[in-house]
C-alpha cells in the first residue's frame, strides 16, 4: 500500500501496510469517515510519525485514543488544536511541568512544539468516531501502534518512554529497561491525578536530566 507517512516510519513499518489487519483496518477507516464525522482531519491521522521521525524519536507519551469533539484531535496524543480550551488532563500536565520545572503554563495548548523536538505523542487508536469515545478502538490501530512502539524499542535505545495510566503502563512489558527510562505514574485526567501519584513525579525533569546525561538535547516543556 502507498501509505502516507513520513518516509523514515514508512520504511520501518512497511511490513505493517502489507499485512490483512492493515487493509482491512484502511477499509474500516475510509468507511467511517465516509459515513460520520470522525478525528482527527484524515490528512492528521499519522500527524505524530510526520512531525517526529523514528531517528529524532527521544520521548513516547502515549495516549489512548483521540480527543472526540470539534476542533480538538489533530493527531497528537494529548494535544488540542490552537485555540481550543485545554481539555482536564492537559491542564494538570501543565500545572505539573510548571511545578517541576518551573515553565509557566502556556496559552496554547497545540503540542507540536513538543513533537518537533523529538516527543512522540502516539494515541494507540489514531481515529474516533464524533462524540464516542474509544469507538474505533476495535478496528486494528493498536496492532499497528503497538508494532511502532516495538520497532522503536528493538532499533533505538536511550529514550524515554512516559507511561501514564493504565493502559500506557500496559505497554510497559515492550520496552528493554536496561537501555531506556521508562517513567510511569497514573493518568493525568481529573479522576487519576486527584487521588494521587501525578502530582509531584518531576517526570519532566526527570526525563531532561537522562537526555543530557546520554548527551542529548533535554526537551523545551
Amino acid at each position: 500500500m502507498n501509505v502516507k507517512i513520513e518516509p523514515s516510519w514508512k520504511q520501518h513499518l512497511q511490513a505493517e501496510f502489507e499485512k490483512p489487519y492493515f487493509l482491512q483496518l484502511t477499509e474500516k477507516v475510509r468507511q467511517e469517515y465516509k459515513t460520520a464525522t470522525c478525528y482527527p482531519p484524515g490528512h492528521l491521522i499519522f500527524n505524530a510519525f510526520n512531525l517526529c521521525p523514528f531517528e529524532q524519536v527521544k520521548v513516547v507519551i502515549i495516549g489512548q485514543d483521540p480527543y472526540h469533539e470539534p476542533q480538538q484531535a489533530h493527531g497528537l496524543s494529548f494535544s488540542v488544536q490552537q485555540g481550543v480550551t485545554f481539555p482536564p488532563s492537559l491542564q494538570n500536565i501543565f500545572k505539573e511541568i510548571a511545578d517541576d520545572i518551573g515553565t509557566p503554563i502556556p496559552t496554547s495548548g497545540d503540542l507540536t512544539r513538543w513533537a518537533q523536538q523529538g516527543v512522540l505523542l502516539l494515541n494507540a487508536t489514531l481515529t474516533v468516531r464524533a462524540h464516542n469515545a474509544n469507538s474505533h478502538s476495535t478496528l486494528g490501530w493498536r496492532e499497528f501502534t503497538d508494532a511502532a512502539i516495538t520497532a522503536l524499542a528493538q532499533q533505538r535505545q536511550h529514550i524515554v518512554y512516559m507511561l501514564w495510566g493504565g493502559y500506557a503502563r500496559g505497554k510497559a512489558w515492550m520496552i528493554p529497561k536496561d537501555r531506556n527510562l521508562v517513567l510511569e505514574s497514573v493518568h493525568p485526567s481529573p479522576l487519576s491525578a486527584n487521588r494521587g501519584g501525578w502530582f509531584g513525579q518531576h517526570q519532566f525533569s526527570r526525563c531532561n536530566q537522562y537526555l543530557q546525561e546520554q548527551g542529548m538535547t533535554p526537551i523545551n516543556w
